[in-house]
């Protein structure tokens, strides 16, 4: 008896052992890949993203199709798949979807990486990449709003992928959605969310990067800080799951100040997560608060601060992680949005 509790203790000490190794693994893992994410490569993109060439990116225009074109060539080059096949990257909404605030057709850029064991469950990690183009020969370059979410879509997008080619790809399917049509009334999330490219009832979060790039007022002497949205709106599981991630890996301050429902901003109604939001699916809004930049044509990208924003992207990136790879999906255990 005395060898057989001997044996049992020792095969305890080593599963614990073990269990420890493999956790330590898991951090290394996410760790080598969250440091895909690099500030450097945030700005190339993103001077590419918010120059004048790209003429302020109004949607149905000629500077949103040329913003459509370079990231679909972007996704190409990194191996990600069409939700519609044949290279298709673009989800094509139709003028009049639009209500007579577009002078044509518009499009979402759709890419996605598919889960090595649940492949038919979804996080979608979305960015707008419209902005308002221009005012005579005066460009609104929109680099924080909202070339900066959209970069960092591409950068968490490059992450995931070099973790799939290196063998830790996702358990679940990630999608990667830039839309359209924000500044004209949400549109290109109103129409995914009508016409949704995988059902709506599968699609586990939405997790929302919009204007993640500068530094607001309140916290100019504290800059590693995010905005943290509606994350306990619908999924009392979701926001712990924020909170834990950004505690063991990023530890910036995160401010619920404009998840108060009495905010008068109102920014949780004001962003494409809360049509994900009013189909009852767990959303998180990143956001780095107003500036006085917002919305004129000085919201270029020498006035990003680059090594937030990719902190940011990776606090994105670690949540994206640990939702994809959890055993159970998230549960949606509060009232629906009204």
């Amino acid at each position: 008896m005395k060898n057989i509790i001997l044996l049992l203790l020792s095969l305890t000490i080593l599963s614990c052992g073990s269990n420890k190794k493999i956790n330590i693994n898991e951090d290394s893992v996410k760790n080598e890949f969250a440091n895909e994410i690099k500030a450097e490569d945030l700005k190339e993109h993103l001077y590419i993203f918010a120059s004048d060439i790209l003429e302020g990116r109004k949607t149905g225009e000629k500077g949103q199709k040329m913003a459509a074109n370079y990231l679909t060539a972007y996704y190409k080059n990194l191996g990600l798949k069409s939700p519609k096949g044949d290279n298709e990257y673009l989800q094509i909404i139709p003028k009049e979807f639009f209500n007579g605030k577009s002078k044509a057709a518009s499009e979402n850029v759709v890419a996605y990486i598919e889960g090595s064991e649940k492949p038919d469950e979804f996080i979608i990690i979305s960015a707008h990449y419209d902005h308002l183009g221009k005012k005579g020969e005066e460009v609104y370059n929109g680099a924080d709003d909202d070339g900066s979410g959209t970069t960092a879509v591409m950068e968490i997008a490059q992450a995931f992928q070099k973790a799939k080619k290196d063998g830790y790809g996702p358990k679940r399917s990630i999608l990667f959605l830039h839309l359209t049509g924000e500044e004209e009334g949400l549109f290109g999330s109103k129409y995914y969310t009508s016409h949704p490219l995988f059902p709506l009832a599968n699609t586990i979060t939405n997790l929302n990067i919009d204007m993640v790039g500068r530094i607001d007022k309140k916290h100019k002497n504290k800059p590693e800080y995010v905005y943290i949205i509606g994350a306990d709106k619908l999924s009392s599981e979701l926001h712990s799951i924020s909170e834990d991630v950004n505690k063991k890996y990023t530890q910036l301050k995160l401010d619920y100040t404009y998840n108060d429902e009495k905010d008068p901003n109102r920014f949780y109604y004001r962003s494409d997560h809360y049509n994900f939001a009013k189909n009852n699916i767990p959303v998180i809004f990143y956001f780095n608060g107003t500036h006085e930049d917002y919305h004129k044509i000085t919201d270029t990208p020498d006035k990003i601060n680059y090594d937030i924003l990719a902190k940011r992207t990776q606090l994105v990136f670690y949540t994206a992680w640990e939702i994809a790879n959890r055993d159970n999906r998230l549960v949606v255990d509060k009232g629906n949005v009204e």
